[in-house]
């Protein structure tokens, strides 16, 4: 998978104001530090002044696909296991199983309180603060990213039932998380992808035993065609959400923004009204079986 330190665009890992923030020679802003921290408070402190809000518009895009994969024709019966791929933190799995938003998440872990405590401490306050949020209807939930310490948060506060700190861009896949995908029914993406290739994705799905449904939001920046194309040799159709695109973060700078708008033009998109006005922007991809695919059109899930 994609090294944990780039699996998103943005400002480096200083305090999180414009000033600091500088784009590389390849035109993203890096802040690799802020990836692999044991706890997601460095995170939230510098992504949030850039409005960074991917797993925002992903929750009630991956509830709602999440419902529709379950009452697929020719779905097995559970678990009804979520792998979350470049998972970070956790993030999408506390979206996902608990009565919590984005916001309240950046409002917890940037709160004074938060602040005070260590990090030992801070994983009692959140194991608490999870389980008093917890939906009766929680999935199981994988999670697979390359940083080791991030991943080791997200399994010690609970948001994760098994978590594996694994790159598959650079290595083959134990054989723990080639038994734990077994169940798998969806795969959830909100950052990567434009690291990620047939090499994360291929492993997966030969070891999943039933039908399995891949959402992601990917960068307009990058071509998703080569996942696409991987999926298709498992008989998975990929469908892209027209009409509807996704705020990823605010840009940080003149230069980020020219190399938006410049990747986003070659790879045949418009920029105006999104990368033009100052923001990476997402488009949602959704694979599956035909079947499924003309059972529940697309259109439904994207509101």
């Amino acid at each position: 998978m994609a090294p944990a330190q780039s699996k998103h665009s943005g400002p480096p890992a200083v305090d999180g104001s414009p000033e600091d923030a500088e784009a590389t020679d390849g035109g993203m802003t890096p802040f690799d530090d802020i990836y692999d921290q044991p706890d997601p408070r460095a995170y939230f402190r510098v992504l949030g002044p850039w409005e960074y809000r991917t797993p925002h518009h992903a929750q009630d895009v991956f509830r709602r696909v999440l419902d529709a994969c379950g009452n697929a024709t020719d779905a097995p019966g559970p678990p009804m296991t979520v792998l979350d791929i470049c998972c970070s933190y956790g993030f999408n799995a506390a979206l996902l199983n608990h009565h919590l938003t984005w916001d309240d998440l950046h409002d917890h872990y940037t709160s004074a309180r938060a602040a005070a405590l260590t990090t030992a401490e801070l994983i009692d306050w959140d194991r608490e603060f999870y389980a008093a949020h917890r939906r009766p209807d929680a999935v199981p939930v994988i999670g697979l990213d390359a940083a080791p310490r991030a991943i080791a948060y997200a399994r010690a506060v609970g948001l994760l039932d098994e978590a594996f700190a694994e790159n598959l861009e650079s290595g083959p896949a134990g054989p723990d998380l080639c038994r734990a995908v077994r169940h798998t029914r969806l795969i959830t993406i909100t950052g990567g992808t434009s690291f990620l290739s047939p090499r994360t994705f291929r492993p997966l799905l030969e070891n999943a035993r039933g039908p399995v449904w891949v959402a992601a939001f990917a960068l307009r920046t990058g071509s998703y065609r080569p996942i696409a194309d991987c999926l298709e040799e498992f008989g998975l159709v990929t469908e892209k959400a027209t009409g509807r695109t996704f705020a990823q973060r605010r840009f940080t700078g003149a230069q980020e923004q020219r190399y938006a708008v410049e990747a986003v033009t070659a790879a045949g998109e418009d920029p105006r009204g999104k990368e033009s006005d100052g923001y990476f922007h997402t488009a949602l991809y959704l694979s599956r079986s035909a079947t499924d695919a003309a059972r529940v059109p697309l259109s439904d899930l994207v509101r």
